[in-house]
């Protein structure tokens, strides 16, 4: 059984990863299959939310404020522990508020001279965690996250007449180290009743040098609030009954 559950969640990142360039095609899969891998001692379903993100070890930058979107599998070991994993298809984290800097092209640093800078760094991410649920819905979790560049980019806006309204991107994806990997806590709640909704909070701390350049340093850090949605999961119960 538990060789089944592996093989199932391997075949299902697997997919997702080959289709991961849009997030409807993970939504699509999930949708699909929800009621098929809501088995047993296993939940999943789409989680989603938002995600305050900086990067530690770095002199200017303030918090960036950003979504996330993606899959997740609720895994049980043995009560009350749970494997917690998936992947977030949509996982930005970053900076913004950085000190301006020349890109090399004599006609944009003159026109971004004054220029705010936001560092957004695009990642598919994915939590390897274990949990600890009490009876009455409450959960603590802790492990780590696996993270995959997809794409760096610094974004410079200026003020010209009264707002932001010229901008320009700079890809920075090659000075960027493609692997990221850091500890991760958080608690949550899960509701009883209805959809069995999990609500909670997480955070991260990376221990991976982002820059591939050593003479910089920086590491990611972010606060995650999420709600994982299960998908299936009372349909599932209706015909199997194994769900609790």
């Amino acid at each position: 059984m538990k060789n089944t559950k592996l093989y199932t969640i391997f075949l299902v990142l697997i997919f997702n990863i080959l289709l991961i360039n849009t997030s409807r095609s993970q939504v699509l899969i999930s949708l699909l299959l929800g009621d098929v891998l809501n088995r047993g001692g296993m939940e999943f379903g789409l989680t989603g939310g938002d995600n305050m993100s900086w990067i530690s070890g770095q002199d200017d930058g303030r918090m960036l404020n950003t979504f996330n979107i993606g899959f997740y599998f609720d895994i049980r070991l043995k009560e009350p522990w749970y494997l917690y994993t998936g992947v977030l298809v949509k996982a930005n984290m970053g900076t913004t508020s950085l000190n301006n800097y020349p890109v090399g092209n004599p006609e944009i640093d003159t026109l971004m001279k004054e220029a705010q800078v936001e560092r957004k760094l695009k990642y598919f991410n994915v939590p390897l965690m274990i949990k600890y649920r009490t009876k009455i819905g409450f959960f603590a979790m802790g492990g780590f996250q696996l993270g995959l560049l997809h794409r760096g980019t610094d974004i410079f806006t200026e003020k010209i007449i009264d707002k932001e309204d010229l901008s320009y991107s700079y890809d920075i994806t090659k000075d960027l180290n493609r692997i990221d990997a850091g500890l991760s806590a958080g608690l949550g709640y899960k509701f009883q009743k209805g959809l069995g909704v999990n609500i909670g909070a997480r955070y991260y701390y990376g221990l991976v040098n982002i820059y591939k350049d050593t003479k910089n340093k920086g590491v990611n850090s972010s606060v995650y609030f999420f709600a994982d949605i299960p998908i299936g999961a009372k349909k599932a119960k209706e015909k199997t009954g194994e769900l609790e």
